[in-house]
């Protein structure tokens, strides 16, 4: 499970409206009847309109400054083993998404309001199940095959202009030039190269949440963003936690999911394996190591799937091989590759954190 918490921008400013985002959410419902629609939905109801949506988390800023956040969002993107886990059951998305949501009221520190616990009754949030996904101009997948689209683009215009009758060259070794450089460009999706704006392909349902940063009552901030994470401050002689436990709440997010749905997750897809990856690659790989030896082969072979370079290059280090020494028998050349490697790892969307 990918998640993501984001203060909502545009045009690296905070908005005043969620207008323009409430609309990005609906326009997978353009062109189709209204039974084919799919609404927005919360904790009461499945079916509320976009209009409901603007109203409620525009009127919900009390007291907020214009260069605060008034809203942000979350999204749930399911692996496609987890998709294919639930059969893409849509209601099945939709059950684990109000679930979450309880356990993001439950992940902030300061959990009382006018003495009494905060509960998801306290908060104002709206999410929207979409189908589709895209390839974005930031995936690594398309930075890579940049290269190569300029040159074949570069040809294709060449050849373009000689058929027109404004260019010279033969338009014959232009062709094999083209073809030639066209197999080897790295990313294709059944046969077409991956760039910007392409579908991605198989199951992609996943779940975008909009939610609102003042409780209901439009009286308490509930900031879950990067400058409000859990700490400790000392009030009225007394240490006190608050602000949002981030790592809780995916943790929580990801327990749920495999809870819900009877789901066995490996280390190297967790959170935690995935958030230690990114911050010491070297202590991932010796948790690795360490895995039963069915989870273990599980954990490489899934590492192996993610189609890096760097795998295939560490796993012949004789010193690493399949994984099966700690890194603190590595050499320096080994640690300095499980280091670049983890990077590619995180960077691969599949895992990201």
């Amino acid at each position: 499970m990918y998640i993501t918490i984001t203060a909502h921008k545009t045009g690296g400013n905070y908005p005043q409206s969620v207008t323009s985002f409430a609309e990005y959410l609906d326009k997978e419902n353009i062109g189709k009847s209204l039974t084919e629609r799919e609404a927005f939905f919360n904790q009461y109801s499945d079916r509320i309109s976009r209009f409901k949506v603007i109203k409620d988390i525009d009127s919900n800023t009390q007291k907020l400054k214009r260069r605060e956040p008034k809203f942000y969002s979350i999204t749930l993107n399911p692996s496609t083993r987890e998709l294919n886990a639930i059969e893409n059951n849509l209601e099945a998305l939709k059950t684990y998404t109000k679930k979450v949501m309880e356990d993001y009221v439950a992940s902030f520190h300061k959990t009382e309001i006018n003495g009494r616990k905060l509960s998801v009754d306290d908060i104002v949030y709206y999410a929207k199940l979409e189908r589709e996904r895209t390839f974005k101009f930031s995936d690594s997948y398309v930075k890579e095959n940049l290269p190569y689209l300029k040159q074949l683009r570069d040809i294709q215009n060449k050849v373009t202009a000689i058929e027109a009758g404004n260019g010279n060259g033969n338009l014959k070794e232009l062709k094999k030039q083209y073809q030639k450089i066209y197999d080897k460009v790295p990313h294709k999706q059944n046969g077409i190269i991956i760039e910007t704006g392409m579908k991605k392909a198989g199951p992609q349902s996943h779940i975008h949440i909009i939610v609102s940063r003042k409780d209901r009552s439009n009286s308490y901030s509930l900031s879950p963003g990067s400058k409000h994470k859990a700490s400790t401050v000392e009030m009225n002689g007394k240490k006190t936690k608050r602000g949002f436990n981030r790592d809780l709440f995916m943790e929580k997010a990801e327990q749920r999911f495999d809870t819900l749905f009877g789901l066995e997750r490996n280390y190297v897809i967790s959170y935690k394996g995935r958030k230690e990856l990114a911050l010491n690659p070297a202590r991932f790989f010796s948790q690795v190591t360490k895995l039963p030896t069915n989870k273990k082969a599980a954990a490489i072979q899934f590492l192996k799937s993610q189609n890096i370079p760097g795998i295939a290059t560490l796993s012949k280090l004789p010193n690493i091989k399949n994984l099966s020494v700690s890194p603190s028998q590595l050499t320096h050349k080994g640690f300095e590759l499980l280091v670049k490697v983890g990077k590619q790892i995180v960077q691969s969307s599949s895992i990201g954190i």
